[in-house]
């Protein structure tokens, strides 16, 4: 297994080009389904604001530095990463799909600049031993579940699948999709990759590349692009230095609800992981955002649930810290939190709630009088100032 680190939270390896290969060769001869994500700024700054994509990154079997962007972030990290540029990546998989006589799938986005043909058309002058068949789709949402397109890469049972639809796309198109097509043993998404392959967009002179400067030659050609490349160039690293070296010296802004029902019971959840970990829902306000907006958004994210009154919010109650080695603190890169906490009313059914998989794996309603002895340990010293608070609300409203 290659050594990692986290940029703005969400992993990266640090492998070079042959032993990446050397990964792949493995993959393809394992009896299970991976997924590569390669990575660059742009992705990652997407992955700030989409919990779920931000989850499907740090999934990832393998995750490479595609952007020069990341390669900087490792070295003042003290980090030396190796760039591994998706569109040399995909060509060396298509060459090595082409040797070992495996078939390959392309799932390319129909508003492309590569149509289906133009791919085609490439792949057979390039490879000409290669199986493959093409697939256009839609840029949406609603491919993640069953369509002609996945039936027909059922029947073709490809051993590798390119995902052309670009980030986030075609990151959640595999995370949703790959068990359903059983033949694949290699995934990845590759972003406009096919677009150098086919000849529609030319890359960037060698001495460009070498220079970490391809954006300057993206721009030039695709001046379209300029809104891309200034997050690239501008946001992601004053996003990076905040979150390396800012971050650590302030606690980060936290919402908690305190959910009762009807029968003046309250939610409680379970978080996902290995081990029980009970407690009230909560997390993090993001930048920009205001209190009454988060807790709202953090209770529909979680647990589904909409049906809710304020009855009382408690502002910056309690703090604690969190180590260096603690998930968290390597996500968002803060001290600990500060927690503001919301006293809700549930008027709702049960049926409303839905938990987020991939942060909650259970919900249960308990009696108020026994949250401490269901909580977490670490949560209990919280809850006993948030009891209080909660007692006084009640009071004022009988």
């Amino acid at each position: 297994m290659s050594e990692q680190i986290k940029i703005l939270g969400v992993k990266v390896d640090k492998i070079n080009e042959r032993n990446t290969l050397d990964k792949i060769e493995y993959f393809l001869a394992s009896d299970r389904q991976h997924y590569i994500a390669t990575l660059n700024s742009e992705i990652l700054l997407k992955a700030q604001k989409d919990e779920e994509y931000f989850h499907i990154l740090n999934k990832a079997d393998l995750s490479v530095a595609d952007g020069t962007g990341l390669k900087l972030a490792g070295l003042i990290s003290i980090n030396n990463i190796e760039r591994i540029p998706g569109a040399d990546l995909t060509k060396k998989i298509l060459r090595m799909a082409e040797n070992k006589k495996l078939k390959i799938a392309v799932l390319n986005w129909s508003g492309g600049l590569s149509k289906k043909k133009d791919i085609e058309k490439a792949l057979r002058k390039k490879y000409s031993g290669l199986k493959f068949v093409i697939e256009n789709t839609e840029r949406d949402f609603t491919n993640f579940t069953e369509t002609k397109s996945l039936a027909r890469l059922r029947e073709f049972e490809p051993a590798i699948l390119f995902v052309a639809l670009g980030a986030p796309y075609q990151e959640k198109f595999i995370y949703h999709n790959l068990n359903k097509i059983p033949s694949i043993k290699l995934a990845l998404g590759v972003g406009g990759s096919f677009d150098f392959i086919s000849g529609k967009i030319k890359r960037a002179p060698l001495i460009f590349q070498k220079l970490g400067l391809e954006w300057s030659w993206r721009l030039v050609m695709q001046p379209k692009r300029w809104k891309r490349i200034y997050n690239a160039v501008i946001v992601f690293p004053s996003k990076f230095i905040k979150w390396k070296f800012i971050n650590r010296f302030f606690y980060r802004k936290n919402v908690v609800a305190f959910i009762v029902n009807n029968q003046n019971q309250m939610l409680i959840v379970n978080r996902a992981g290995d081990s029980d970990y009970w407690g009230l829902p909560q997390g993090g306000v993001d930048d920009g955002e205001i209190d009454n907006d988060a807790i709202l958004r953090e209770v529909k994210e979680e647990t589904n649930i909409s049906s809710i009154d304020v009855l009382g919010k408690f502002e910056n109650i309690y703090k604690y810290g969190w180590t260096k080695e603690h998930k968290k603190r390597e996500i968002t890169g803060h001290k600990g939190q500060r927690q503001t906490l919301y006293i809700l009313k549930f008027n709702g059914e049960d049926r409303e709630i839905k938990l987020c998989p991939w942060e909650l794996k259970d919900w249960k309603w308990v009696e108020i009088s026994e949250l401490i002895n269901e909580s977490d340990e670490m949560r209990r010293e919280a809850y006993e100032i948030f009891l209080e608070k909660f007692r006084s609300i009640k009071n004022i409203h009988t």
